[in-house]
């Protein structure tokens, strides 16, 4: 009876998180998993610390965003382009639209190639062209909460990866001393490894998506309560319904925490893993640097055996179906606000033409980027180091409008908000520089 009951329990926590476990999931996509491949296969469990210190870094910046979506209902770029120069928001454009269209191409690319393993009489450029026809399909024709219902659970692909270090034995001692003592290398592939590791877990399109999301939920939950608001207006006058107003953005806030803060920890948890399965099952067996899906696939063969590639093929394209809908639907809401489009991925495609369009025009330029010679796991990591290069200016923009109280009215960033804003924002341009510097 109790364990009915605490499975019962269970199912309706996960049913009632929304936007920031999505958000924590689609941020292992396929970019991710090159990412922290990379990292262990190249330097053992060194970089494990990593882990430890995004997870806080990367919920403080998500929280930021979801409370922001939270006090102004609309998406970040309406906000900008509501409250600020038109300068600020072209800079904003500039520095994420082409970040978020290489990513979406790497995305595709990782899971063509990841597919070819399986069948590999079909070109992975075959394979690409049908997962970009079928996201379309998805997208266009799906409604958002039919999307998001998918997409909760496909996060679970992943956590294989936590099973593989009690096959592989690491040294523990090791393993605890890299987790809470940071290693740091001085050198152009270490900078670069870091950057790309920051990059891939505080993307900017998470900020845009996460925003959006969080306005869209509470535009919902408005509307389900605007009767009861009216019943309260005559009970109660209006200095009592803006003291309901105000306790129900409350009680929202708490939530939306909850949520985000479950939805990063996972995040960094399969991040943690990946790193340390890679360590341990890669780079232990002289397996140093990974240029094909073939040699990513083989961290898994501690558990899976033969089947790894079918594993690793599985959470490759589960995570790239996780991912694209979200990289694609934030880029369609940057684009459509910034030119006061309507729509968003509850509305049909009749009724929201340009904001589609936009979506369709992004899934074919990203599909391009499969013909520009570059590997497939080269273009996730570059993906990661771009979005590592250019997150330092979104995270300011971001801090900016949480701290003004214009915008967030008593909703402001409090000390610990702005504490970790600003270290990530200082930690993220210091690598950032470092990296540049070591280019030259």
């Amino acid at each position: 009876m109790n364990s009915k009951r605490s499975s019962s329990k269970l199912i309706k926590f996960f049913k009632a998180l929304g936007p920031g476990l999505v958000t924590g999931a689609s941020d292992d996509d396929p970019s991710g998993i090159a990412t922290y491949s990379q990292a262990g296969a190249r330097f053992g469990l060194i970089t494990l610390w990593t882990a430890l210190i995004t997870f806080p870094l990367m919920a403080s910046i998500q929280e930021m965003c979801a409370r922001i979506g939270i006090v102004t209902s609309v998406g970040l770029t309406t906000t900008l382009k509501k409250h600020y120069s038109k300068k600020l928001l072209y800079l904003m454009l500039v520095f994420s639209v082409p970040a978020i269209i290489l990513n979406i191409g790497a995305d595709i690319a990782g899971m063509g190639a990841v597919a070819n393993l399986l069948l590999p009489t079909v070109s992975p450029l075959i394979f690409s062209v049908v997962f970009t026809l079928l996201l379309m399909v998805l997208i266009i024709y799906l409604p958002y909460h039919k999307i998001v219902a998918v997409l909760k659970y496909l996060c679970l692909s992943l956590l294989l990866y936590i099973a593989v270090p009690f096959f592989t034995h690491p040294d523990w001692g090791k393993v605890i001393r890299y987790t809470f003592i940071p290693t740091i290398k001085f050198n152009r592939d270490f900078i670069e490894i870091i950057v790309a590791i920051f990059g891939t877990t505080i993307s900017p399109y998470l900020f845009f998506w996460q925003v959006t999301m969080e306005a869209e939920d509470i535009k919902s939950s408005r509307q389900l309560i605007l009767a009861r608001r009216r019943i309260l207006k005559n009970e109660v006058g209006v200095a009592g319904t803006a003291s309901k107003e105000k306790n129900f953005i409350s009680l929202i806030i708490r939530k939306m925490r909850m949520d985000v803060n479950l939805g990063m920890l996972l995040s960094n948890l399969v991040m943690f893993f990946i790193i340390l399965a890679t360590g341990t099952a890669l780079s232990a067996n002289g397996i140093t640097q990974i240029d094909t899906v073939e040699q990513a696939a083989k961290a898994l063969e501690p558990v899976a055996g033969h089947a790894s590639y079918i594993v690793f093929t599985i959470g490759v394209i589960g995570t790239g179906l996780l991912a694209i809908p979200v990289l694609s639907g934030s880029l369609s809401y940057i684009v459509s606000e910034t030119f006061g489009w309507k729509g968003n991925l509850d509305k049909k495609f009749l009724q929201a033409k340009s904001f589609y369009i936009v979506i369709i025009i992004s899934l074919l330029l990203g599909l391009l980027i499969n013909y520009v010679g570059i590997s497939p796991v080269k273009a996730l990591l570059y993906t990661a180091i771009l979005y590592g290069l250019t997150s330092p200016i979104l995270i300011g923009i971001v801090l900016h409008i949480a701290n003004n109280k214009k915008i967030m009215k008593e909703n402001t960033n409090g000390a610990v908000s702005n504490v970790l804003g600003f270290l990530t924002l200082a930690l993220m341009t210091s690598a950032a520089i470092a990296l540049i510097y070591l280019q030259f």
